[in-house]
């Protein structure tokens, strides 16, 4: 399989231009916030010799490209290449947050369509690449569990400090379960007044099964005594083992 792997950095992509995703305006709080988010990730990486993670939810709308969206900015804000990877072949997400013009993308890749150089959004912000999941195909599943894509993952490895998969919700399909081997483990976004006890238990039984881990959890949707918590729906981080105690 040929894989182009250009470091040339094309200078024609759109900056981030959502509301939802960090930028110099975003209120102090929401930053730090993220930033306590990516040190922990970073030491459960470093402790799994990875630097891969994915990024889901139990249920659709939970925010979860959002959140891996603002964790690939903070990430690169460190000077660190990045690459985030929309791997929700059923429901394209990042091409709208980000304002990318081009749809084309992984599925298009893996399915022999298209050259990964070609269609990756270079510098979308400085040290920050993205990949849209492209056309939506009648066979995500297959797709995303491909020798094709595993070995374009393990080419990706030489490029970039760190990749983040932005996948589709546990709670509606197993897709992000059959990545469990190209990543470190997953960060759970949770709703708040959505995300019920019972969504977190099911969901924490479909990683256990899967043999896969939890690197945390990232509650959004959070009302407190400043509107721009509710308005940038960006709350806590929490380690796995205090959900997990909670959920026994």
């Amino acid at each position: 399989m040929k894989i182009k792997l250009s470091k040339k950095n094309k200078g024609n992509e759109k900056k981030a231009v959502s509301n939802e995703t960090l930028s110099d305006k975003s209120k102090f709080a929401i930053v730090e916030a993220y930033k306590s988010a990516r040190s922990n990730i970073m030491f459960s990486l470093s402790a799994e010799d990875q630097k891969v993670f994915a990024v889901t939810s139990y249920s659709k709308g939970d925010g979860k490209s959002t959140v891996s969206s603002n964790l690939a900015i903070s990430f690169s804000k460190m000077e660190r290449k990045v690459l985030l990877l929309d791997c929700d072949l059923r429901r394209p997400n990042l091409h709208n947050i980000f304002k990318l013009e081009n749809t084309i993308g992984l599925s298009n890749v893996i399915g022999k369509m298209a050259e990964f150089d070609d269609v990756v959004h270079r510098n979308v912000l400085p040290c920050l690449d993205v990949l849209t999941s492209g056309t939506i195909p009648p066979n995500p599943s297959e797709l995303l569990y491909s020798p094709r894509f595993r070995k374009l993952v393990k080419h990706l490895y030489e490029e970039y400090d760190y990749i983040i998969f932005d996948t589709p919700p546990i709670g509606v399909v197993a897709d992000a379960l059959l990545l469990k081997d190209l990543i470190a483990g997953f960060v759970i976004v949770l709703r708040e007044r959505a995300t019920t006890h019972g969504d977190v238990q099911n969901l924490l039984e479909s990683v256990k099964l899967a043999d896969s881990k939890i690197l945390g959890f990232i509650k959004v949707g959070c009302t407190g005594g400043n509107k721009g918590y509710k308005k940038y729906g960006y709350g806590k981080y929490y380690y796995y083992q205090y959900y997990y105690r909670d959920s026994e």
